[in-house]
């Protein structure tokens, strides 16, 4: 046990470590935590052996989740007003949108039978709320209030159907049956469920703890820790019942931040601590969890079907959602460049190998290789955008993120 909480504590001390590295090299943290975990397994000079899928897919799901409350407590509810259809349709709409796009190209370029394919479309369909959190904060560019909401409540919001799609055709491919619009319809009552119970239990659960850490008198630091036990037995509660567990703790971290009149800014320091140790965690275990001799018979493949889907599918989609709203073109070019695929895609993708069914950890690699090529892209060019297209608000040089990122401390 002590060579094993030495060698993870290193790790994540490590993780720690590269922020300033990564403000100084102008790189995604997350990138390089995720390269430091190659570094430390199998292929690299760390030697660490972890295989294991479903010990990953189920820590994977718990950091995701703290990851997601945190975001939700760092999101002001009252800015929101204008971000909140634009931000809904790409979370939906735009979602099936880039999955079939992506999932059309996936199957063209890998040879693949079409469910197979639109399945690696579903699963890298979705922005990532950790990378999307994450960069934008720590591009300090300035983002008008409508422009910065609508991405971060799209990154919050879009797992359910991500979620739902990787599901369906995780089912249709492992039942061996040809793939067919008629197919998904027979799991659109798991979609409503998904949503619907998420949301119920997400604001009722929210609504719930915020009474509580009003009416008890406790020792101010019991306040943090309580309310993360809360909402992360919202989330497990809403998933046993078939509900989206992400999407409800999510909607508990914003109704939390909302209402409660406590101050809530001991919450969100202790919760901001939380997310970095869980960003870095998870990074560094999916980091551990690829083999990188084994990407590079992907990269051609996988790095054709990163430039359909930051190139074609993710603008299609917002341009299909959004361009009736009111956003200017340039809005609507950053919008689409800030698409940012991270550990969610990487999480999916652990579904369909974990399952009996075709899917091999081939499927994995590829899905790795395109979110290492977002975000080296994308993730890695976030201030230089808004800077091209002037998105970045005037006299900004100085002031820290705005609107949803950190607005209550």
């Amino acid at each position: 046990m002590e060579q094993s909480l030495l060698l993870a504590s290193l790790l994540v001390f490590m993780g720690f470590l590269m922020i300033p590295i990564s403000h100084r090299l102008g790189a995604p943290i997350l990138l390089l935590v995720l390269i430091g975990g190659m570094l430390a397994g199998e292929d690299g000079p760390g030697q660490v052996q972890f295989s294991n899928f479903s010990a990953a897919y189920q820590v994977g799901g718990v950091a995701l989740a703290v990851i997601l409350f945190a975001g939700g407590l760092e999101t002001n509810l009252r800015e929101l007003r204008g971000a909140r259809l634009p931000a809904t349709l790409l979370a939906t709409v735009g979602v099936v949108l880039t999955a079939a796009v992506a999932g059309l190209a996936a199957t063209w370029i890998l040879d693949v039978p079409l469910a197979i394919g639109l399945l690696l479309g579903a699963v890298v369909a979705s922005t990532d709320a950790a990378a999307t959190f994450l960069l934008i904060q720590q591009s300090r560019i300035g983002l008008p209030s409508r422009l910065q909401n609508t991405l971060t409540l799209e990154s919050g919001l879009n797992d359910p159907m991500a979620i739902f799609l990787t599901i369906a055709l995780t089912t249709l491919v492992n039942s061996g049956d040809d793939f067919a619009l008629s197919s998904l319809g027979n799991f659109v009552p798991l979609l409503l469920l998904q949503i619907g119970l998420g949301v119920l239990m997400g604001v009722a659960g929210g609504l719930t703890i915020t009474k509580l850490l009003d009416r008890l008198e406790l020792s101010e630091g019991l306040y943090p820790p309580m309310a993360l036990a809360g909402s992360m037995s919202v989330f497990a509660g809403t998933d046993l019942l078939g509900g989206s567990g992400f999407l409800a703790i999510y909607l508990c971290g914003l109704v939390i931040s909302a209402r409660l009149q406590r101050p809530v800014k001991r919450i969100l320091h202790f919760n901001e601590g939380l997310q970095w140790l869980s960003q870095i965690v998870l990074f560094l275990m999916l980091g551990l969890l690829v083999t990188p001799s084994a990407l590079i018979g992907m990269l051609p493949a996988g790095l054709a079907i990163a430039a359909v889907l930051i190139f074609i599918a993710r603008p299609i989609a917002v341009l299909s959602c959004i361009a009736p709203l009111g956003f200017r073109v340039r809005e609507q070019t950053f919008i689409s460049w800030v698409g940012l695929r991270g550990a969610v895609p990487i999480y999916l993708a652990i579904f369909p190998v974990i399952t009996p069914g075709p899917v091999t950890a081939e499927f994995f690699n590829i899905v790795f290789v395109i979110v290492v090529a977002s975000l080296l892209l994308q993730g890695s060019t976030v201030g230089l955008a808004a800077r091209i297209l002037r998105v970045a608000r005037k006299n900004n040089a100085h002031e820290p993120p705005a609107a949803s990122i950190n607005v209550r401390q």
